[in-house]
């Protein structure tokens, strides 16, 4: 398969809903195991976790690595009920730190989101539907915290705090 059909199935948004963990989701073989031949170049557009996991080493390298405190399960409660659009490299080395610990928060504290997108651009830092400049990006990752499509809040690149305490900053602003 072409880069421009691999590229062509993301040509729609899809928003994925995380409840406790989407079947599937979990990581049952690291990434890192598979041969090279299965890995995708740079991903770009609309990515689901496990695409996300089993083609990119990197991320399921951190994913695999990567074990929240008992506190940060529990900060990320605060973000039941919001939405997260995450937009990221898969060639960015923010973005293969923060994106596998995000999932893996997400999927350990079992909170129930609206929505997660998660968005990949290429090193231009454009997007295909331009998400890009719909939401100003400058630096990835950027994690962008939504109530009913409006803004809440983002971290970029990296959180000041934590990524679940800063997040849960950001969800107490509703």
């Amino acid at each position: 398969m072409n880069r421009s059909a691999f590229f062509a199935v993301t040509a729609t948004v899809i928003t994925l809903t995380i409840a406790t963990a989407p079947p599937g989701f979990a990581l049952t073989q690291p990434a890192a195991a598979m041969p090279a031949s299965t890995v995708q170049q740079d991903a770009y557009g609309n990515i689901s976790p496990d695409t996300l996991l089993a083609h990119y080493p990197a991320f399921a390298s951190e994913y695999a690595r990567y074990q929240p405190s008992g506190a940060a399960l529990e900060q990320m409660q605060q973000l039941q009920g919001l939405q997260l659009l995450v937009l990221f490299g898969s060639w960015c080395h923010d973005s293969e730190r923060e994106v596998p610990r995000l999932l893996k928060l997400l999927q350990q504290s079992g909170v129930t989101l609206s929505s997660l997108q998660l968005e990949a651009v290429n090193q231009q830092k454009h997007h295909p539907e331009q998400l890009h400049s719909q939401h100003q990006l400058r630096y990835t990752s950027t994690i962008i915290v939504l109530d009913n499509g409006r803004e809440l809040g983002r971290i970029i690149e990296k959180p000041a705090k934590s990524l679940a305490e800063d997040l849960a900053e950001i969800a107490a602003k509703r």
